[in-house]
């Protein structure tokens, strides 16, 4: 039987930082990461930007060459999908009915991408954008594709669009709510990039429900709730991730969107940790709310805690959550986390595709979305670190330095 005094369960941002981050703390016990793609650890974000439209190659997103993970003894198990967890033994088994023992096992699943549940769901020509296999096979596809539909407009579905334009491809965007990144930006910031995406071609529809694929075989049109069809050779489904935690559900783990955690990442289960999008934890920078949050930063800052912990320091998680969105020529930063939010400011003018939005609650700046406006996000940072209360026209004056403020 395969035994390891860590054994990382995922190998993506998250358990590829917690091995890197054990190693750097001192840990020098057996380690391995056991995964269920076949590829050593890999970026995920250029999958819906560069990687999608050809300009990165995959070598170049790999988080670590090979020889990196063998020199540290890191073992690297690779296509292998671990299906059950017996925290009393101290067990996992994979799809093969393969055991491995742990001391302490950290789960940094992540997340499948949510399914469409109507009729022809299934159908050849449907995509998600989550693995490197997802994009190989749809860019496979693309060459005899003209008409493409992205349903979901969230990032991803943003992301994909904006490439697929470049490319060349009539886009139509569909979304469910009445705007685009409804549950993650202002109105302002949405209207903001479904002006842009129009500008550049793509046909963006709001308010619509989606009532089933059809196809013979492949898919040939979506149908919208009212009877409405709309062509498509390719289907980009981008409506968010279910959190692979069903093992650790089943074993026990306290969870339901994703795996409950306390502040040192700790699950419920003895021994037990969950870090990345899988993890559901109580973060300040949402007043406390409990979520998840599916980025780099939270996949890294938690893996960083977790090590910290096993090499015998102390350590909580606590940091301020940031991310990132590149389409066309437009680079959106994000700092804290805008939900709640009671007051937008702009600062900037829009027209001129550089500027940004602060959010406050209660007259407290809780987030900023930065349009090419790299000073604004690095400098505002503090602002939501530290939860100040500046003068709102001040605020709004792009000529006064946020770090001027208090």
């Amino acid at each position: 039987m395969e035994r390891y005094e860590v054994l990382i369960v995922g190998g993506g941002h998250a358990g590829a930082q917690c091995a890197i981050a054990l190693r750097q703390n001192g840990f020098a016990g057996t380690l391995a990461i056991v995964g269920e793609e076949p590829e050593f650890p890999y970026e995920r974000p250029p999958l819906s930007k560069d990687y999608l439209a050809g300009e990165k190659p995959f070598e170049r997103m790999l988080l670590r060459q090979p020889a990196f993970w063998s020199e540290r003894n890191v073992e690297m198990l690779r296509g292998r999908p671990i299906v059950s967890v017996d925290p009393a033994a101290k067990v996992v088994t994979d799809a093969d009915g393969n055991p491995l023992t742990y001391g302490s096992l950290v789960w940094a699943t992540g997340g499948s991408p949510r399914r469409l549940t109507c009729g022809g769901a299934d159908l050849r020509g449907v995509h998600a954008i989550r693995t490197r296999a997802d994009v190989d096979q749809l860019r496979t596809e693309l060459a005899a594709a003209a008409r493409i539909v992205v349903i979901g407009g969230g990032y991803i579905g943003l992301e994909a669009a904006a490439v697929l334009s470049k490319l060349g491809k009539q886009v139509v965007i569909l979304e469910a709510q009445n705007r685009v990144l409804a549950r993650v930006a202002g109105e302002a910031l949405s209207y903001f990039y479904e002006s842009e995406h129009r500008a550049h071609g793509v046909e963006i529809r709001t308010r619509c429900a989606v009532e089933c694929l059809e196809g013979e075989g492949r898919v040939q049109a979506v149908r919208l709730a009212g009877g409405e069809r709309i062509a498509a050779d390719l289907v980009i489904v981008g409506i968010g991730i279910e959190p692979a935690v069903t093992p650790l559900i089943a074993a026990g783990a306290t969870g339901g969107n994703g795996v409950r955690v306390d502040a040192e990442c700790r699950t419920s289960l003895a021994h037990i940790f969950a870090i990345g999008d899988c993890a559901l934890h109580e973060n300040r920078y949402a007043g406390g709310a409990a979520i998840r949050l599916e980025s780099v930063q939270n996949a890294n800052d938690q893996a960083n805690v977790v090590a910290k912990l096993l090499t015998g320091q102390d350590a909580h998680y606590d940091a301020v959550p940031w991310f990132w969105s590149n389409q066309y020529d437009l680079k959106l930063q994000t700092v804290g986390i805008s939900a709640g939010h009671d007051a937008a400011i702009l600062r900037g003018d829009p027209d001129g595709r550089a500027f940004s939005t602060v959010y406050l609650k209660q007259g407290k700046v809780i987030a900023l979305d930065c349009v090419n406006m790299v000073r604004d996000y690095v400098q505002g940072r503090r602002l939501v670190v530290e939860g100040l209360s500046p003068d709102p026209a001040a605020l709004a004056d792009p000529a006064v330095p946020l770090k001027e403020l208090t």
